[in-house]
């Protein structure tokens, strides 16, 4: 729209230049060579008269060379201005009218959400909105931003959510929620409209500057959030439930193993859901869990769809795993928690190290600024800095740089220092996380996604996984409550949210290959993993053990508490 805007103005400076020059030239050349004087009036009717194309009046013809150059530099001037209309002004003119443009009122509508202003969040939010067939109105005061909201098929309309009117026309009285997504200051005053015309409608904000956000609270937002913050979160929660398989019985270190999966964009899953794939039956694998866009998915996992932001949590044989490789055409990532290096102490890097700080996991900062947090400074592209930060002994690097380009060339270089280090990443940009991918990064988490999912979490009172505090685990559990009946019958995935990964038997054996028909013994033990919250429901729900005796029966790994 500023670009047309621009290129209009320029026409119009052009064709009023044109008239001004050729009216002086054409009035001083008759009155020099031809030795007719006109006078200005005149000479612009001329003027006007060839750009028009409607002739040249009694003037005609001229007798100089002079004069005759002059006219035929009108006449050609004359065309190009013509010509050069159509781009600019007749044709924008005609595709404005064919065009359907986003309406300026609003519908007759209840429990809906009022999205207040656009942002890249939007389009994951309304995603999630349309997803679970929640109502929504998206206000866009931008009238370009709303034309693309509308062709895109969102609901929109455009006007301005800072004026109650507008606010009154999308009733945002009997709304579920607003959210106010635009720049920081304007949804100050749009967080004080909403609360003029619809004083109980609970409010959410965004805010990019944190010091912003006290000030939304005492607008009247009843949540404000700060994607930074949540993807720092999200980021944390990865490296939090890094799982340590450490059973003090060689036996079933070597029987069970769990290994990581990244889906990737081109992987032989992408754009499925898991149930679909048969990869259970051809490999021999459990899914454990699956990290996709920040969150932790606890099983049954049969109708996750697989996209390139979803990595695998998998236990099984090392045959199995192995089986799952040449399935996928993907490596399985099979590491233990160990030292994790944090390149970037922003506001998304502070969350992280704060995360890792109170799950006491050794880890290595590394930032341009020096701080008493920092234990590296230097530039995290430089091979050296990383180099002195321990990148190539590392289990895990996390990129939280503020800067999409520079976390890009940081990634090639963490994987060249160091090619089975697991590498996550923040992205700003939806356009980075690919080029993310392809640079090497396991896991990429963009602050558009992660925000919008949390927004819809929040408005729609879900409890979201960004939050969880839990950690993967790995428990022995006693199986005589549960002795002779078969796990499908158990149902514990779709009961708890746990997997059976394996049975240790009496003398020591330890079967991995398990099916629905698998029945426990009473002097069998059960190997579950799972979220440690689902494995304590586990205990409880299905060994019926209560929450005092559930700590003293199950020998349990995986925990920060096993260092």
């Amino acid at each position: 729209m500023a670009d047309r805007s621009r290129l209009v103005r320029y026409y119009v400076v052009a064709v009023a230049g044109s008239l001004v020059a050729f009216t002086a030239a054409y009035d001083a050349g008759m009155t020099v060579y031809e030795g007719r004087p006109r006078t200005l009036l005149h000479s612009f009717e001329v003027v006007l008269q060839t750009f028009t194309t409607t002739g040249y009046g009694q003037d005609a013809p001229w007798s100089t060379p002079e004069m005759t150059l002059l006219v035929v530099a009108m006449q050609v001037s004359s065309l190009v201005l013509i010509f050069a209309a159509l781009p600019v002004v007749v044709v924008p003119l005609v595709e404005d009218a064919l065009r359907s443009t986003p309406p300026t009122e609003g519908v007759d509508r209840s429990d809906h959400v009022v999205v207040c202003g656009s942002s890249p969040r939007t389009s994951t939010l309304v995603r999630e909105f349309e997803t679970r067939a929640v109502p929504y109105v998206v206000v866009e005061p931008d009238r370009e931003a709303a034309q693309a909201l509308f062709e895109a098929g969102r609901s929109v309309v455009h006007g301005d959510p800072e004026v109650a009117e507008t606010l009154e026309d999308v009733d945002v009285a009997a709304a579920r929620a607003v959210v106010a997504d635009a720049d920081d200051r304007v949804d100050l005053s749009v967080i004080m409209a909403v609360r003029v015309v619809a004083p109980d409608v609970p409010v959410y904000s965004v805010v990019e500057e944190e010091a912003l956000a006290t000030y939304h609270e005492h607008a009247g937002a009843d949540r404000v959030f700060s994607p930074r913050e949540i993807l720092g979160r999200g980021l944390a929660n990865k490296v939090r439930t890094a799982v340590d398989v450490a059973f003090d019985d060689p036996r079933v270190e070597r029987a069970v193993e769990l290994g990581e999966l990244a889906v990737g964009r081109d992987g032989a899953f992408a754009g499925r859901r898991l149930g679909e794939t048969g990869v259970v039956d051809r490999s021999g694998v459990r899914f454990v869990g699956a990290w996709a866009r920040g969150a932790f998915h606890a099983p049954p996992l049969s109708d996750l769809r697989l996209d390139e932001h979803t990595v695998l949590l998998v236990a099984g044989s090392p045959t199995a795993l192995e089986a799952l490789e040449r399935v996928t055409g993907t490596a399985v990532r099979t590491h233990r928690r160990g030292d994790v290096v944090l390149a970037g102490f922003g506001v998304v890097g502070a969350t992280v190290g704060d995360a890792l700080v109170a799950e006491g996991v050794p880890h290595t900062v590394v930032d341009l600024d020096d701080d008493p947090s920092v234990d590296v400074v230097g530039d995290a592209t430089d091979p050296g800095t990383l180099r002195r930060a321990g990148v190539p002994e590392a289990e895990t690097v996390v990129l939280a740089l503020d800067d999409d380009t520079t976390a890009l060339l940081a990634a090639f270089v963490v994987r060249d220092l160091n090619p089975d280090a697991e590498l996550l990443a923040r992205a700003d940009e939806a356009e980075s996380v690919r080029k993310l991918y392809r640079a090497g990064a396991d896991y990429v988490l963009s602050l558009a996604s992660v925000t919008g999912r949390l927004l819809a979490a929040a408005i729609l009172d879900e409890v979201s996984d960004l939050a969880v505090e839990d950690r993967v685990v790995l428990a022995r559990e006693p199986a005589a409550p549960v002795a002779g009946r078969r796990l499908e019958a158990l149902r514990i995935p779709e009961r708890v949210g746990c997997t059976v990964v394996g049975i240790e038997h009496r003398d020591g054996r330890v079967d991995v290959d398990l099916g629905g028909w698998t029945t426990p013994s009473a002097s069998d033990s059960l190997l579950v993993a799972g979220l440690e919250s689902d494995v304590e429901r586990f205990r409880r729900e299905i060994l019926g053990e209560s929450d005092e005796g559930a700590g003293g029966n199950g020998e349990r790994a995986g925990s920060s508490d096993d260092g």
